[in-house]
Parts: C-alpha cells; sequence; structure tokens
C-alpha cells in the first residue's frame, strides 16, 4: 500500500510538473536576473535616502495593486516577488526607518544590529540564495562566516563544559560525533532526522496553498504519514524523541540550542530538525552590514514602480462588503485613506486581527478560531554593549554563543518563569551571545577600534509590565530593574570573555516594554509561540496566509517559521497565495537551471 501511495505521489507530481513545464505560465522568476554588480560601498546618506522616505499622501503612487502593513523581511519579500510580477506596490511602516529588525541603530557612536544574528541556507544555488537575488537583483552579497558557527556552554564556573558546532556537509556531524563518541548513533539518528525534515519541509508548506478542505481530508486519513514522517516529526516534541534516541542531557541540550521560548517537551522536533540544520551549508553575512537587505529590496520595488514609506503608522485597515480595500494612515495626527485592492500585513497575526482590523471584523467566528492555533511567543530581553578596542584585542570572533545554566531545558525553564519579579533578575537560566562587529569585514573600515557585543535572553512580560504607561520621569525604579537583567547578563558573559570588562564603552538594554518601538505584542520580538500546538501537521494547514478577510492576507514569521528564513518563505508563500500560483516552482526551476549551468562549466 506505501509503495503504491508513493507512486501514486511520484506520478501526479510527475504528470503536474511536466505539464506545467511544457504549457504552464511561467513568471519572471524563472529567468535570470539581469546587470547583478559586484559589492558596492554605499554612503550612510545614500542608505537613508532608500530607507528613510517619509510618507506623504502626495508621494503615493497612483493606481496601486497592493498595500503592505510593514517592512520586515517578510513584508518586503512579498512586496518585491508581487512588484517583479507587476503589481504595483506600496510599503508602508511606522517606524523612522525601513527593514523590521534587519536594521541598525546607533547609540552613542556604537552601530548595533537590532536583531539579526547570521543567515544559514545561503550557499550558491539554494533555494533562500536563488530568492534573495530574485528580490535583490543580485546585488545583495555575503560573507560566509568562520566554520566554527556555534559555542554551547552547559553549567557555569569550572564545571562549564563546552560543545562546538561547526558547518560541512559532512564535517558537521562528525565533529559531533567526536564530542560525543559513545552516542555516535544517536547522533547518526539525529542527523537523518533533521535530512528527512529538510529536504520534505516543502510538504508542510504546500499545505498552506492547497484547498484546506483537501489538506484536512489527506491529514485525517492518515495517507500523508505514508509519504513522510515528516508529519510525525512536526507532531512529535522534541523532548520525546531525543529521549527515545539518547539518555545523554548535554546531547539533548546541544540540539536544542536554538531555543526561542517553549521548551523541548512543547516544541516540534521537526522545528528543531530544521534549526539546526540551518547552517550545515554554512553561516552568512551582508556584506556592509544587516541595512543592506532592506536597501537593496526596496531599491528593486522602487525600480518596479513601488514606495516604501515611514513614518506611516497604519491605524486601521479599511474593510467593505467583507473585502479588505485600503488603510488608514496616521499622518500628522490626520487620519489618511489609501486603496488598494489587495492588502498584506506583515504586522504579526496578533496585531492585525485584534488591533487592526474593524471591530465587527475582529468578532467574525472565523478569525477567532484563527487566533486560537497560536499562542503569543515569549517576550524578549536584549543588551548592546560596545567596548573600545579592535575584536583581535579581545580573542572574539564570529561565533555565536548559547549559554545554559545546566543541562535540564524543561526543568529550568519552568523554574525561571516560575520566579517572582524580584527574583528573576538572578535566575536567567539561558542566553545568546554574539559579536556582530566580527561578522563583517567592512566593519573595520567603517567603525575602526570598536568591538560590539550582542545579547538575548527571554524573560516574562509580567516583570515589567507595572511600568508600561508610565511617564520617562517616573521610570527610575524601571531603568534599575531592568539594569539587573543586563548587569546580570553581561557578568555571565564576562566569565568567558574576561577581557571585555574593562574596555565597556557603553551598555544599553531593550526590555519587551519598547523592543526598538517595534509594537511587538507584549515583547514577542518573534511574535508567535512555535510550540508544538502551532506545529501540528493540521493547525499548519489551517494557518495559511489567506484570512478569513477577503483580499487581506499575512505574510512574515507567523505564516510559516520564526526567524530570517521563516520570514522570507512566509513571503513566498503569501506572494503565490496573492496570484493563486505557486513561486515555489519557478524558483526551483531556476535553481534547477543555474545548477545545471554551473556543471557545464565544470564538465
Amino acid at each position: 500500500m506505501r509503495w503504491l501511495l508513493l507512486f501514486l505521489e511520484w506520478f501526479v507530481d510527475w504528470a503536474r510538473g511536466t505539464y506545467w513545464y511544457l504549457v504552464g505560465k511561467r513568471s519572471s522568476l524563472c529567468k535570470p536576473i539581469q546587470n547583478s554588480p559586484g559589492f558596492q560601498e554605499v554612503s550612510r546618506t545614500a542608505k537613508d535616502g532608500v530607507l528613510k522616505q517619509e510618507f506623504s499622501r502626495d508621494a503615493v503612487p497612483a493606481n496601486l495593486d497592493v498595500i503592505v502593513v510593514g517592512s520586515g523581511l517578510g513584508g518586503l519579500t512579498a512586496a518585491a516577488l508581487l512588484a517583479k510580477l507587476g503589481k504595483r506596490v506600496l510599503v508602508l511602516d511606522q517606524m523612522d526607518q525601513a527593514g523590521g529588525l534587519c536594521q541598525s541603530f546607533n547609540e552613542k557612536g556604537f552601530d548595533f544590529d537590532m536583531g539579526f544574528h547570521n543567515l544559514g541556507q545561503v550557499h550558491e544555488n539554494s533555494l533562500l540564495k536563488v530568492t534573495l537575488d530574485q528580490i535583490t537583483d543580485g546585488r545583495l552579497k555575503f560573507v560566509e562566516l568562520e566554520p566554527h558557527v556555534d559555542t554551547v556552554v552547559i553549567g557555569r564556573g569550572q564545571e562549564s563544559k563546552k560543545y562546538t558546532i561547526y558547518s560541512g556537509k559532512r564535517n558537521m556531524e562528525a565533529h559531533l560525533k567526536k564530542q560525543f563518541p559513545n552516542d555516535a548513533v544517536a547522533v547518526e539518528k539525529l542527523f537523518k532526522i533533521m535530512k528527512i525534515c529538510t529536504k520534505k519541509i516543502h510538504m508542510l508548506c504546500m499545505l498552506k496553498l492547497i484547498p484546506l478542505w483537501f489538506a484536512r481530508l489527506i491529514l485525517c486519513t492518515g495517507l500523508v504519514d505514508w509519504i513522510s514522517p515528516i508529519f510525525k516529526y512536526s507532531r512529535s516534541s522534541t523532548a520525546d524523541v531525543l529521549r527515545s534516541l539518547t539518555s545523554n542531557k548535554d546531547l539533548q541540550t546541544v540540539f536544542c540550542h536554538f531555543f526561542s521560548g517553549p521548551s523541548p517537551k512543547n516544541t516540534s522536533c521537526m522545528i528543531n530538525a530544521v534549526l539546526f540544520h540551518h547552517y550545515k551549508r554554512g553561516a552568512f553575512y551582508p556584506r556592509g552590514g544587516v541595512c543592506e537587505i532592506p536597501y537593496h529590496i526596496i531599491g528593486l520595488i522602487q525600480r518596479h514602480g513601488g514606495k516604501v514609506m515611514v513614518r506611516a503608522p497604519v491605524s486601521q485597515i479599511l474593510v467593505k462588503n467583507g473585502s479588505a480595500c485600503g488603510v488608514t494612515v496616521n499622518s500628522g495626527g490626520v487620519e489618511v485613506a489609501v486603496h488598494a485592492p489587495v492588502i498584506i500585513s506583515n504586522a504579526g497575526v496578533f496585531n492585525t486581527f485584534q488591533k487592526l482590523l474593524p471591530p465587527e471584523s475582529q468578532a467574525q467566528p472565523a478569525i477567532m478560531e484563527r487566533l486560537q492555533i497560536l499562542k503569543l511567543g515569549k517576550a524578549f530581553f536584549q543588551v548592546f554593549v560596545g567596548f573600545n578596542g579592535a575584536q583581535e584585542e579581545f580573542e572574539v570572533t564570529s561565533t555565536n554563543y548559547r549559554f545554559f545554566k545546566n543541562d535540564d531545558i524543561d526543568a529550568m525553564a519552568d523554574e525561571y518563569f516560575a520566579s517572582s519579579q524580584e527574583r528573576a533578575p538572578d535566575r536567567i537560566p539561558m542566553m545568546y551571545v554574539s559579536f556582530p562587529s566580527a561578522k563583517d569585514p567592512s566593519s573595520k573600515d567603517r567603525f575602526p577600534g570598536q568591538t560590539c557585543m550582542v545579547i538575548h535572553s527571554i524573560v516574562k512580560y509580567e516583570w515589567f509590565e507595572q511600568w508600561k504607561d508610565l511617564p520617562a520621569s517616573e521610570l527610575k525604579a524601571y531603568e534599575d530593574y531592568k539594569m539587573r537583567f543586563a548587569n546580570t547578563l553581561f557578568d555571565w558573559a564576562c566569565e568567558h570573555f574576561p577581557k571585555l570588562k574593562d574596555k565597556v564603552a557603553v551598555i544599553h538594554a531593550v526590555s519587551p516594554l519598547n523592543m526598538h518601538g517595534l509594537r511587538a505584542p507584549r515583547g514577542a520580538m518573534l511574535s508567535a509561540a512555535h510550540d508544538l500546538e502551532r506545529d501540528q501537521p493540521v493547525n499548519i494547514a489551517k494557518n495559511r496566509s489567506s484570512t478569513p478577510v477577503k483580499n487581506l492576507y499575512l505574510t512574515g514569521q507567523d505564516v510559516v517559521s520564526c526567524g530570517y528564513a521563516g520570514a522570507v518563505h512566509g513571503g513566498i508563500i503569501c506572494a503565490s497565495t496573492v496570484v493563486d500560483h505557486a513561486l515555489y516552482i519557478d524558483l526551483m526551476l531556476h535553481k534547477r537551471k543555474l545548477k545545471e549551468k554551473v556543471s557545464k562549466k565544470l564538465d
């Protein structure tokens, strides 16, 4: 029976692909990009001219086809793809600079990335690289970082243990086996799961593009489990799968080191497998800094007649006769209506459904049902530290560090989030440390003699909530409390980088109350939580780009997955839904042509 189903799947895919290849309509995404220049240094003033175009009603393009709310990577990806397909697009953002978390800010002369660290799966001719080339006309260039991608530190003081993760098609697995020689078989099984989940994740994405009734049918009948085990891994908790493979708590912790909020007992094995595999072919950073990403995407949108405007807070999505038809922008206290037949929201599912829609739309049962699929993610806390001195002086590299208080993530997360407000700053169980200035070669020229460090951790919004509406003059207690978290995290980092302590020039903490002004609900920088319920296959199918409001679509992290790659794929699925064409097919065909071209050169 299984072989029959596999044959049928292959035959249907072959027939559909052959028909499309021979007579199907192909989009411009199948074509090679034109005039892809090498990296060109652009002044900050020139970049600001693109990234900081303020909203003006007179500057709005005429005859708009699409309005995108939010200029994060998911919104820009959808906008750029649609622009290349002939749509006239307007992107609106509330901030004074476009890019969402793909931007930097300056604090006392130091330039910090808001949330970007590095990106995987952008090796030559990968799907993600092909997509980024398409939405930037190939002008976005990446630097490949050192193969030592991550260090996982478990424990504190002399009892701490370090495990290193290296990129490399074969080296990643081999290096992990060297560190866990008694668990070599478990490592092999983990990498088989990673391969399955990465190779077959398109099946989960397709659940969002096929009719929902059909998705429910094949899921409820159990047919999908005969086709691929990815559906089993998607609905299985990470903790359960790991316990079935190994009792080594350190290995379990290393596999879960991409901690985004929910603990292993409440996350899908599939999402952890995909995140771990993400850097197997290397880690990359945009040459020239993170602002290069929105800068080049916006350039493409403008070349196709579109516009990206900032200081344009959208106060409401306009709905007429059950269909989205425009937005209102609060421009200097005046509500300005801008209309288009298609509205895309990159503001996150919670902001979109609970704040931007008019009350009568929010009350729709279908909207309420969609919201029940997702829970709000954990709040984030960030510390940005600048040092007087070059990276060589501090012996820091492009490697990221993941610190855990012990090897039981589930238990320490439960204990931490049960803490009182007073005790919480002293009980932080985990953190992420990165040195952005060590990742971009141009940083040495742009900011000579400076080193930047970024620390991320998770917190409970309720610990900060009492200060959310107070005026700045009454926030001394808040600043003191915030710095308790910041100092605890910084001191922990200095246990491993002692040379940093005496060279601090600036330390800047960002709590969930403000989160860079992104309006992230309750400080949830990753928006919806990636918990086990979200990644149940039937909920993956339900949580799609289309919404119960006609002509209103969602893009970004909440559509597919957290992180920057997740946001890009959210944009692809959104654009595919808008034009009713699976753009993945076009991108995959273009990818295949590029690979064939390389093979011919080698021959």
